[in-house]
């Protein structure tokens, strides 16, 4: 060999050498995040158990054990249904008081006029809670709510405030909430997902399935939409064949060809260094074939009452669809799943441009009775103590007018409300200013929110994480304090 080639196959050494010793170097650094990761959840998890849902201890004892979010999409005028503001009505037609300050707006309403409520507020129940005539039936159950009325966020466009509320930030990428409970606490029934989704039929929410996306945790742990109308679930029952011929025969058979099917997807995932994405598409195939006799009893409605049913108004005509789906989320966390999500507002929703009065009335008739019989539905049937319902979307409006009769986006300042057993009902917890611009006293960021829902759930919201790019993520990233003072 002469010098020269000598000298090349010297630098080709080194190169492949000094590779190979970094790539050993990844490999080792990729292992130990790895265990890192499985130890946040296997050390509250048998370790008999193979699946990642598999039902986890929290931290400590939890208030609550489910979650059912009903998320108004659009972003619901506390103004006109929870915080009633005098001085709107006083000064309505006046501009915005110069002492507020610079107010950033989507649309540029800082200077239009003050709207008044478009609805009167009234004093409800034993607690005298304020709640607003949009909602007469939610109105009953007054000592029964935990208003917030000072919750705040940090973007004024719907994409990025519905990824707040979903996951803490306004940047996509990152788990949401039911998310980070599916992964602290699995699932009571192995047989459904821990998070199931009940998007509104209509479609286009801002931001789309990220909102119940899982982010950089393993993609087991997003949530499973089920469809709106009389099959929530596409393609739940098996086969014809297995159908027609009816014997125990074919379902062995079925059985036996899944089991090869995953033992063949098992070997190629340990081939491909266990790929997170792959991992949940092996596990949703058993899933599914699970969910063929367990999904088809909950999604079944016929088993309820016509008592019931009236209850959720289902089979009126302005009710019939969010009460079907309010009872769905009902059988759902009845049969241990962990968190659902209701939407209400397609595109539009409760994004009260124009005419808030026709916007806000059309959609308090379709949910106030549904969401209304769902809380006393949980009562009777023992799910209340242990129950917590979120009822919100992802910011409020402005108190000043746009284009005479609607109202701007506003994330300065806005109310959500809680309910079950585990919070104080009769609570307006809380302030905006004057006219419900900003939020003032006791002031509650998106991150207190879920420091405080992880709480009621038995986390600790800093204790919570997961590994990911050299750093231990959380969902309230570095913020988020408890609000104690809402709990029961």
């Amino acid at each position: 060999m002469s010098p020269p080639q000598m000298d090349a196959f010297r630098r080709e050494f080194l190169l492949r050498a000094g590779s190979g010793l970094g790539s050993v170097a990844l490999a080792a650094m990729l292992n130990g995040e790895r265990s890192v990761r499985a130890e946040a959840t296997s050390a509250r998890r048998s370790e008999a158990s193979a699946s990642p849902l598999a039902a986890a201890t929290p931290h400590f004892a939890a208030r609550a054990k489910r979650v059912i979010w009903l998320f108004m999409h659009g972003g619901p005028s506390q103004v006109d249904l929870f915080d009633p503001k005098p001085d709107l009505i006083k000064y309505a037609g006046q501009p915005l008081p110069d002492s507020f300050g610079d107010v950033m707006t989507r649309r540029k309403v800082a200077k239009n006029p003050l709207l008044g409520p478009v609805r009167p507020f009234r004093p409800r129940g034993e607690s005298g809670l304020e709640i607003s005539d949009f909602l007469p039936n939610i109105a009953e159950l007054a000592d029964d709510l935990c208003v917030i009325r000072s919750c705040h966020g940090d973007s004024v466009n719907h994409p990025q405030s519905v990824y707040q509320m979903n996951t803490g930030s306004i940047l996509l990428g990152r788990p949401c909430l039911g998310s980070w409970v599916s992964y602290g606490l699995g699932t009571e029934n192995q047989d459904l997902p821990a998070f199931v989704v009940l998007p509104d039929p209509g479609g286009g929410l801002k931001g789309g399935p990220p909102a119940w996306g899982s982010g950089y945790l393993p993609a087991t742990y997003q949530g499973t939409v089920f469809r709106a109308g009389k099959t929530p679930i596409v393609n739940l029952h098996p086969p014809s064949t297995v159908r027609s011929s009816g014997d125990s025969s074919s379902t062995n058979r079925q059985r036996a060809t899944l089991d090869l099917i995953q033992q063949l997807n098992a070997k190629h995932l340990v081939e491909r260094d266990n790929d997170g994405e792959l991992a949940a598409r092996i596990h949703s195939y058993e899933l599914a074939y699970r969910m063929q006799s367990a999904a088809t009893d909950v999604v079944d409605l016929r088993r309820e009452t016509a008592e019931t049913r009236r209850l959720y108004g289902i089979d009126q005509k302005e009710t019939d669809e969010f009460g079907t789906r309010c009872l769905l989320a009902r059988r759902l966390i009845e049969h241990g799943v962990r968190f659902v999500q209701v939407y209400s507002g397609d595109t539009g929703g409760w994004d009260a441009h124009t005419d808030v009065a026709k916007n806000h009335g059309d959609l308090c008739r379709r949910t106030d009775l549904p969401v209304a019989g769902l809380l006393r539905d949980l009562k009777r049937r023992g799910l209340w103590d242990d129950t917590l319902v979120i009822w919100g979307g992802e910011f409020g409006r402005m108190p000043m007018s746009e284009q005479g009769t609607g109202r701007d986006h506003n994330p300065w300042g806005y109310s959500v409300w809680l309910a079950g057993g585990c919070v104080k009902g009769g609570l307006a917890y809380g302030a905006t200013d004057a006219v419900g611009l900003r939020a003032t006293e006791n002031k509650v960021h998106v991150h207190d929110l879920h420091a405080t829902l992880l709480h009621l759930l038995g986390f600790d919201h800093e204790r919570l994480t997961y590994l990911h790019n050299g750093r231990d993520e959380r969902l309230t990233d570095v913020a988020g304090r408890v609000v104690t003072e809402v709990l029961a």
